[in-house]
C-alpha cells in the first residue's frame, strides 16, 4: 500500500478548480472533487497507474475523465511507496 501526499500547490489547484465550478454549477463542483479525490485514492492501491511523462523526469500523469474533458493529476513516486501530487488541472485549461 502506498501513501499519497499533496503539495501545497496541488491543494491550491483544487481550491481554484472548485471555486471556478462552484460559481456556475455547485453540483458539478462536488462531482469534480469526488473524481479528483477518487483518483488520488487509486494511487494508494496502484501508484504506477499514471502514465510516465516523456521528459526524462520521474513525473507521471493520471488522467481522470470528467464531462467533456478530464482532470490531470501530476505526481512523482518517492520511496518507500509514496505518491506526491505536484499539480492538478483541467484538460481545457491553458497551461502556458
Amino acid at each position: 500500500m502506498s501513501q499519497v501526499v499533496w503539495l501545497a500547490e496541488a491543494i491550491e489547484d483544487i481550491a481554484r478548480l472548485h471555486h471556478f465550478l462552484e460559481a456556475n454549477n455547485p453540483e458539478a463542483a462536488v462531482r469534480a472533487a469526488h473524481v479528483i479525490l477518487n483518483g488520488a485514492e487509486q494511487l494508494v492501491a496502484v501508484p504506477e497507474i499514471g502514465k510516465p511523462m516523456a521528459d526524462g523526469t520521474a513525473r507521471r500523469e493520471l488522467v481522470l475523465a470528467f464531462g467533456g474533458g478530464a482532470y490531470v493529476l501530476r505526481y512523482i513516486l518517492e520511496h518507500p511507496a509514496k505518491a506526491v501530487i505536484i499539480r492538478v488541472w483541467h484538460s481545457r485549461e491553458d497551461r502556458l
